[in-house]
């Protein structure tokens, strides 16, 4: 064969792969030949149908050095793949693309990190281009599990490890970005691709040993920041794909006790999606708290103190139609948790496991507890129509007293009544009603005043600050604070208006279970000062808010009777507590008479309270409440000018509006109420 013919095979490779062959220097130290990439990309963007031939050699070159170890010849194949994406953008890239991921791909599979952060910085440069077409058979199923492996890198040398997870991480970011607003790309959100991008993100953040490590060099901190940035980008039908891994990941590596990396995680998630959505994660917690309910009480207690975080910072209005569904859930815990602890209590069999048993109802408690302030946090979001069904609907979720259900444990009515009963004065905190017919309706009051009958002192103080809550509209309490002698009413700046007609017939209908309400709640002979001074508060508050003329005059028979009944003392009461019966009657009393402003009344009042101070000191709260005050062995009856005459009362209010003939009936306490049996 002719030699000629020999010395003509180089000019006949096509220029593609001779501009592509240029571009590598005999030293691969020396780099890329910049006056040949040049050529090579203006060739690229001319002939834009040669792009995907120099991509397939370019790749065909790069797998052989990789295979033969030449890495420096690898960095300049990648260097060189990057410029051209970065410089053709049209209808042609798209097989060019497919040989610049199938490099990339070969890069992630190798052993060398070098070569993987090499693979992986290529990818998310090409993650940042914004492409003229979509693309319709493009997957990156390959890159998601990859990039997930590298970030659960466990090389031995900590710095190198440090290297892979980074990249990894880096990685995910660009597969979000690249195809997170791409509605083809839409798989990206299905299970089997969350389940491995969320667990790689949170294992990150979960193991924070470099933390001296800034900005993205941290791995957990560019975690975070990818995890937030996936949150934020996720649409309502995504939320439970992007929300349960978190929750698994969490059960698998027994994060829920203790909780403190849970709480982090779902403060980021709250943080982070729309505010629309705030509701659906706060239902995924929900449910999970059920997948959970025979678990250990501090994992209960884990969750459900998440949940309180992600209530707490769920925007108002934002947490979605499903409220009473989220009570119930909750108060379905809140029982079961009261019959753990009680069903442990009635195993009690030897000294040892009484000592097991007690740990276990402490644990529960912790679990009660964070349910009750949860129920508390939820309920401060409501709006005031809301809050008035979550009243009625905890109310059906209590044990009436007097009904079949009264047949439970004492001490799990109890438990569970002040339980409940702590929670609606964290719902009712702040309530506004305008007619006390939508803040206290039939089906909320019956049960809230039978509870009140209940030997329990604490209880019998919870349901009184629920009625301050519910009947001061104009906040007086705070005024009221303390019982005691007023001299000067007009001083507090009481804010009142006039009793509307609604007020007024519930009054009418409802007003005795109040006074009665009252009045066997003052002779319990487990009593403290702060039990007459919720009483005395919310005598004031009824005559503030719902009292008329015929109210008033109810008031006065109530005040009358309690007197009568301490001087009778027919039950044989203790002395202290017909003392603090006498002291509430005259702060009460001397309360009314300013209110009502009659000189005559006021006079009568304020020469009983002169004689007591000078006489019989133990008969006014400022005395009888002290913790040296010394009490008489009996009440002198006879005594006149110490207690309130109904006659002298009855003469003062004769003017006109006051139907001072009732005043000499006097006060019985009325059975209103099916449940009203003691």
């Amino acid at each position: 064969m002719p030699a000629g013919v020999c010395g003509c095979c180089g000019p006949l490779r096509p220029r593609y792969k001779r501009l592509v062959d240029n571009i590598f220097p005999e030293d691969p130290k020396d780099g890329l030949v910049k006056s040949d990439m040049e050529k090579l990309t203006f060739y690229a963007v001319s002939a834009p149908e040669k792009l995907d031939r120099i991509g397939a050699y370019l790749a065909e070159r790069l797998s052989r050095d990789v295979v033969r170890h030449r890495y420096g010849y690898v960095v300049i194949a990648m260097e060189a793949l990057d410029q051209l994406l970065m410089a053709c953008h049209s209808q042609s890239i798209k097989p060019f693309v497919e040989s610049f991921l199938h490099m990339v791909a070969k890069l992630l599979e190798s052993r060398e990190p070098d070569l993987q952060v090499l693979g992986t910085n290529s990818f998310v440069k090409f993650a940042n281009i914004e492409e003229d077409t979509p693309s319709y058979h493009r997957r990156y199923d390959f890159f998601v599990s990859q990039f997930s492996a590298m970030c659960h890198s466990t090389h031995e040398d900590p710095e190198t490890c440090s290297r892979i997870r980074v990249a990894g991480i880096k990685g995910l970011q660009g597969v979000v970005r690249k195809t997170v607003n791409d509605e083809l790309q839409a798989i990206i959100w299905e299970p089997q691709h969350m389940d491995k991008l969320i667990p790689s993100m949170l294992f990150n953040m979960q193991d924070n040993e470099d933390s001296e490590r800034a900005g993205e060099e941290n791995p957990a901190s560019l975690a975070e920041s990818c995890f937030r940035e996936l949150l934020g980008r996720a649409a309502y039908g995504n939320m439970n794909n992007a929300v349960h891994p978190v929750l698994v990941h969490l059960d698998n590596h027994r994060l829920w006790d203790p909780n403190d990396f849970a709480v982090s995680c779902f403060r980021i998630i709250m943080y982070s999606i729309q505010a629309q959505h705030s509701h659906h994660v706060i239902q995924q917690v929900l449910s999970h708290l059920d997948t959970h309910s025979k678990n250990t009480p501090r994992v209960r207690a884990g969750i459900v103190q998440v949940l309180l975080e992600t209530v707490a910072i769920a925007a108002k209005g934002s947490i979605g139609p499903t409220v009473l569904e989220v009570f119930n859930t909750l108060l379905k815990h809140l029982r079961m948790s009261v019959d753990f602890e009680l069903g442990d209590g009635s195993r009690r069999n030897s000294a040892s496991s009484l000592s097991s048993t007690r740990t276990k109802e402490s644990e529960e408690r912790i679990v009660q507890n964070a349910i009750i302030q949860t129920i508390g946090f939820f309920g401060g979001n409501l709006p005031d129509y809301q809050r008035a069904e979550v009243m009625m609907f905890i109310m059906g979720k209590v044990p009436v007293y007097g009904t079949p259900c009264h047949t439970l444990d004492t001490v799990k009515i109890g438990v569970t009544s002040v339980n409940m009963y702590c929670n609606n004065g964290a719902v009712t905190s702040g309530f506004k009603c305008k007619t006390m017919c939508a803040g206290l309706p039939v089906a909320f009051l019956e049960p809230l005043c039978s509870i009140s009958l209940m030997e329990d002192s604490e209880l019998r103080q919870l349901v009184l600050e629920i009625l301050h809550n519910i009947i001061d509209r104009h906040d007086n309490r705070a005024k009221l604070r303390g019982i005691r002698i007023i001299p000067n009413v007009a001083a507090l700046k009481i804010k009142r208006e006039k009793i509307s007609k609604q007020d007024v017939v519930f009054m009418k209908k409802h007003g005795q279970q109040l006074y009665r309400h009252i009045y066997l709640g003052c002779k319990e002979e487990d009593n403290v000062e702060k039990n007459f001074e919720l009483l005395f508060t919310a005598l004031a508050l009824i005559t503030i808010e719902l009292a008329n003329e015929e109210v008033m005059i109810d008031l006065i028979r109530l005040s009358i009777a309690l007197q009568d009944m301490v001087l009778a003392n027919e039950e044989n009461m203790p002395m202290f507590i017909r003392c603090g019966i006498m002291a509430l009657v005259a702060a009460y009393l001397n309360f009314l008479s300013q209110m009502i402003a009659n000189p005559p009344f006021c006079q009568h009042v304020s020469k009983v309270i002169e004689m007591r101070n000078l006489d019989a000191p133990y008969l006014l709260p400022e005395h009888v409440f002290r913790e040296k005050c010394v009490l008489p062995d009996a009440l002198d009856r006879d005594d006149v000018g110490l207690y309130f005459q109904t006659a002298d009362l009855a003469e003062a209010l004769s003017v006109p509006g006051y139907n001072v003939e009732r005043l000499a009936v006097p006060y019985i306490p009325q059975v209103t109420g099916k449940h009203y049996v003691i």
